[in-house]
């Protein structure tokens, strides 16, 4: 019986992972592969702090293996040239993936499954990265919805698979194992150490996910629909990186949230668990659209938004990137984004906000930068995100809805623990100024040790004139037809 390739890519997992029991199952060997292909990624090749991801996750995925008597072969290069040689040097009669849904891998999939199978390869590919794909959602007209809440009404009333049970024991491993680059040849981490944040506040790997995972069902679950919404607290799971990188698998989530519950609907009783399991749903809300939508993440979803008159200021997109825009709940955001390589969900809306709306520069600046910098940047999301943000998008937000970054600090961050720990030049100050530094008196500032322009900087625009320019900016295209 001939070997089976089983081809990792973002399902760095041993356990609900579809394709690599399916191999297991064959009875030949199995043959594990992560082919780090830039080029098949399109133009949204990965980010500097989700390579740094990536590099761990893969070391710790061929921990894993290696205690099941197998290993990871890495490769770096075009996928269908790495996959051909291995197919021609070691025997191999079958090829496993799970599916991924990206235009531009979606693109690359289809064109080698259909040459492998064309050479007489067995080419098979699995769900392991949604509870409900794409293409087997559709509205009563048959297409795709681009408002959340049918969409997610519709789903629960599938099924959601059990999660995939790993056969135990060793795994099949072939006689002559293929050649193999060392990690350290993908140069996934940064040359200069910028990643100490990061490398404090994250542990990769389909282990550190399960252990999250469990953490935060046993304890976070219970107020998690309050406590989501305060930066200052550990109130989110923080699984976002985890699922990207396919360490762990939505039916794992669901079936961990789900044992909390008695219930037999679909949905568990606990209210926490019910608020968790939606936000899941944006997330696979997110894949729908970037399926059936692929000019998303550079394009508008609402034509209109092609003619919207957005700014260029290098210096305030900069200030906006570094946390030097004068607004303390921002400014904390972004410092925490670029130490740790990510960002509470209330404070990426507001982020997201103020550039799109008081600093009127367009959501693709954001996105990339975003891009660059999340240890979980997944191309659905952000492209969800931020559309949703500009008001350009499926269930967008309204433009007209502008978050006050000030209110927003006060209602979210009340004693100001989140900016403090983030903004230390502010760390002094009252709460009563520490969402509006610019208010306090002078003698507060002095005995907090703030300079306004020199300590901590004035904010870049003033909030009533930047709201009044983009409501305005906002009419010069609704005359073109409806917003």
């Amino acid at each position: 019986m001939g070997a089976t390739i089983v081809w990792f890519r973002q399902d760095l997992r041993l356990h609900d992972n579809p394709a690599l029991t399916a191999a297991l199952k064959s009875g030949g060997a199995v043959i594990p592969v992560y082919i780090f292909d830039e080029q098949g990624e399109g133009d949204w090749r990965i980010g500097g702090a989700s390579k740094w991801w990536l590099h761990h996750s893969l070391s710790r995925l061929d921990e894993s293996l290696r205690e099941r008597g197998s290993r990871l072969i890495l490769a770096k290069g075009r996928s269908a040239d790495v996959l051909a040689a291995v197919i021609k040097n070691n025997g191999v009669t079958s090829v496993f993936w799970n599916r991924r849904y990206e235009p531009a891998v979606i693109e690359r999939d289809k064109q080698l499954k259909t040459s492998l199978l064309a050479s007489g390869i067995e080419t098979k590919s699995f769900d392991a990265a949604l509870l409900f794909e794409p293409h087997t959602v559709k509205n009563k007209s048959g297409g795709p919805f681009q408002v959340f809440t049918p969409y997610w009404r519709h789903c629960l009333a599938l099924p959601v698979e059990e999660p995939v049970k790993l056969p135990t024991g060793e795994f099949s491993a072939p006689a002559k194992w293929p050649a193999s680059i060392e990690l350290s040849q993908l140069s996934l981490l940064p040359k200069i150490k910028w990643d100490t944040g990061i490398a404090a506040a994250w542990e990769p790997g389909e282990a550190a996910g399960m252990k999250r995972l469990k953490k935060f069902v046993a304890d976070g679950l219970e107020d998690y629909d309050d406590a989501r919404n305060f930066p200052n607290k550990d109130g989110t799971s923080s699984m976002s990186p985890y699922l990207h990188f396919g360490e762990i698998g939505p039916r794992q989530i669901w079936a961990a949230v789900r044992a909390l519950s008695k219930s037999s609907g679909v949905f568990p009783a606990h209210l926490g668990g019910q608020v968790y399991l939606k936000e899941i749903g944006w997330r696979e809300f997110a894949h729908h659209l970037l399926y059936h939508f692929p000019q998303t993440p550079a394009e508008p979803l609402r034509e209109d938004f092609k003619k919207f008159p957005w700014l260029k200021n290098a210096k305030q997109l900069r200030a906006w990137q570094r946390g030097l825009t004068g607004y303390p709940i921002v400014d904390a955001g972004m410092r925490q984004l670029w130490t740790t390589g990510w960002m509470h969900n209330r404070v990426r809306m507001i982020v997201a906000s103020f550039l799109v709306k008081h600093l009127r520069m367009s959501w693709q600046d954001g996105a990339a930068w975003f891009w660059d910098t999340l240890v979980d940047a997944d191309l659905a999301n952000n492209t969800l995100g931020w559309q949703w943000s500009a008001g350009c998008g499926a269930d967008a937000a309204p433009y007209f809805r502008i978050f006050n970054p000030t209110l927003q600090g006060a209602k979210f961050d009340l004693e100001g623990d989140y900016v403090r720990a983030w903004v230390p030049e502010l760390k002094d100050l009252p709460s009563k100024f520490i969402h509006e530094p610019w208010n306090a008196p002078a003698e507060t500032l002095a005995r907090a040790g703030v300079l306004l322009g020199k300590t901590y900087p004035t904010p870049v625009v003033e909030h009533g004139q930047a709201r009044d320019a983009a409501l305005a900016a906002l009419k010069t295209i609704r005359r073109a037809g409806p917003v």
